[in-house]
């Protein structure tokens, strides 16, 4: 297994300069037919091998516990350690040495960039978090807390699942939020999860017993 084909990158953010992202897809040959906390743990072995090519295994990974709420941590100064967000289904920070990472299965992980500041943000948005507006509300925390001007953003949605696999097309609606806030520049993979299980697990297809892509982002 050639663990840098196991990795999606995004031309538009990494046009930006100032950050790193990746988006860790289906892993071939692990049983992950399990609770996502087993998934999970089966898989953390390979990640942090993909972690270790990518270059950022030296960096604290801060996780989200992911409760389909619209909670966003903002990491204003540096971990020390591996830290997990009680409670968050994101993240905003303008501190490098430090790796942003969510967890899906059909939900969008969204990355947010301003160059400028540079500054970062990454969330889960599913169905739930879409309609309680998380991606909005990363973009309004990242323009209060360090001054990100909306129409400079750079914002990626990861592959996710979508209509005629879910009654919900989500990432239209994350596109509208983010358009409502005045950003200029997103782009959407335009793959659904579901629609290929040879490359992406899907919570929806495998009826919950599957494992998670793992998105990632840090400022470099």
């Amino acid at each position: 297994m050639n663990p840098s084909s196991l990795v999606q990158h995004f031309p538009a953010l990494d046009r930006v300069g100032v950050c790193q992202s990746a988006f860790i897809k289906r892993v071939p040959g692990i049983d992950v037919a399990h609770d996502k906390e087993e998934a999970l743990r089966r898989l953390e072995s390979v990640h942090q091998q993909i972690r270790e090519q990518l270059g950022l295994s030296a960096l604290p990974l801060a996780t989200a516990e992911q409760v389909h709420g619209n909670k966003i941590a903002v990491i204003d100064s540096a971990l020390s350690h591996d830290q997990t967000f009680a409670g968050c289904d994101g993240f905003v920070t303008n501190q490098r040495g430090i790796v942003l990472g969510v967890h899906v299965a059909d939900c969008c992980a969204v990355y947010i960039v301003d160059p400028r500041t540079p500054a970062i943000g990454l969330v889960h948005s599913g169905r739930k978090g879409t309609e309680l507006e998380i991606a909005a509300l990363a973009i309004d925390r990242m323009r209060m807390q360090f001054g990100s001007d909306p129409a400079t953003l750079v914002v990626q949605l990861s592959p996710c699942i979508r209509p005629p696999h879910y009654e919900v097309d989500f990432a239209t609606r994350i596109i509208e939020q983010g358009r409502g806030r005045g950003v200029q520049q997103i782009h959407d993979s335009g793959a659904c999860t579901a629609c290929d299980l040879s490359a992406f697990y899907s919570y929806r297809a495998e009826k919950g017993r599957t494992g998670r892509m793992l998105a990632l982002l840090a400022l470099r």
